[in-house]
């Protein structure tokens, strides 16, 4: 059997990023330092259960949040504070929730991986969202309102049965699934390269899904690009955006097998720094707000009594 070795991110095109608002920019640096933040409180013992960080992926929702409607359904996945804090300037309540204090999304019983609000889920079970978010868009198709489900998963999720159970009906019945793969190029532990013979593409293809891949890291660039796509989900053609990027930290808390070379490369292709090198007033200024708004919110969160659900 051949085994696609198409696995890992594309270098990043030599040209500088287009200037972001500050809005799109303190975003993105929100969910950085949300994510640094829960890293320091994990390691200091603050936090209920288990968490996986976003950290080098925060443009891939913030991209694409701009195209989505409030009445649109995210479906999340066990690496998804960033899909929350892309849709809901929300850092206290998410806090709330994975410390278990007054004020959490879900009484703190859902913690990192399970939240709920409004027509946002995340859970931790890889593949679970994607029947769910194809049951929604047939809801959704069937209400006539123009809505989509999207649902984000990643390279590794494409090992789950229940990925192809929910993408043949999707495709069978036309439904408003937009499928957003954050293909980080490693399941947990194991290299995608090691784990899934042929492409993302390539399945997409066998069941007459339109797909998409994004290499650039260049928020406007990508909203440009997949704009269209985006539509025509909302017309009832149902596709898959593949977003080439890097997982910067470990699978979860200190577990990252990878190399010291790949992970310094995986660094390398950041898109903090490209920013920060050909916007270097903006960046420092937005991200010494959220660094401090983040501090603000973390003093604030756990100076809380605990959640009346919390043993």
């Amino acid at each position: 059997m051949m085994v696609s070795r198409d696995c890992r991110p594309m270098p990043e095109a030599a040209a500088p990023p287009t200037r972001l608002g500050d809005d799109d920019l303190s975003r993105l640096l929100l969910i950085r330092h949300f994510e640094l933040t829960v890293q320091d409180l994990f390691a200091g013992g603050h936090l209920s259960g288990t968490t996986h960080t976003c950290t080098g992926q925060e443009y891939v929702p913030v991209a694409l949040e701009a195209l989505l409607r409030d009445g649109d359904y995210v479906f999340s996945n066990h690496r998804g504070h960033g899909h929350y804090l892309a849709r809901f300037d929300d850092p206290e309540g998410l806090l709330a929730e994975m410390t278990g204090r007054d004020g959490a999304l879900c009484a703190g019983v859902g913690g990192s991986q399970h939240v709920r609000r409004a027509r946002f889920h995340s859970t931790g079970v890889q593949g679970q969202s994607l029947p769910v978010a194809t049951g929604t868009a047939l809801h959704l198709q069937r209400a006539g309102a123009g809505a989509l489900a999207c649902v984000y998963i990643g390279d590794g999720t494409w090992g789950e049965g229940a990925v192809y159970e929910a993408i043949n009906l999707a495709a069978l019945w036309w439904l408003p699934v937009l499928v957003a793969v954050e293909h980080n190029g490693i399941a947990q532990s194991t290299p995608t390269a090691r784990q899934m013979a042929g492409t993302i593409a390539g399945r997409a293809a066998a069941f007459g899904l339109a797909h998409l891949r994004v290499d650039s890291r260049d928020v406007s660039v990508i909203r440009a690009q997949i704009a269209e796509t985006v539509g025509d989900v909302r017309g009832g053609k149902p596709a898959v955006l593949e977003f080439r990027t890097d997982r910067l930290g470990p699978h979860s808390k200190g577990d990252d097998t990878r190399a010291a070379p790949e992970r310094t490369a995986a660094e390398q292709r950041d898109w903090l720094p490209r920013y920060r090198e050909s916007f270097p007033e903006q960046v420092a200024r937005i991200d010494e707000v959220q660094r401090r708004r983040m501090a603000a919110v973390a003093a604030d969160v756990l100076g809380r009594p605990l959640s009346r659900w919390q043993p």
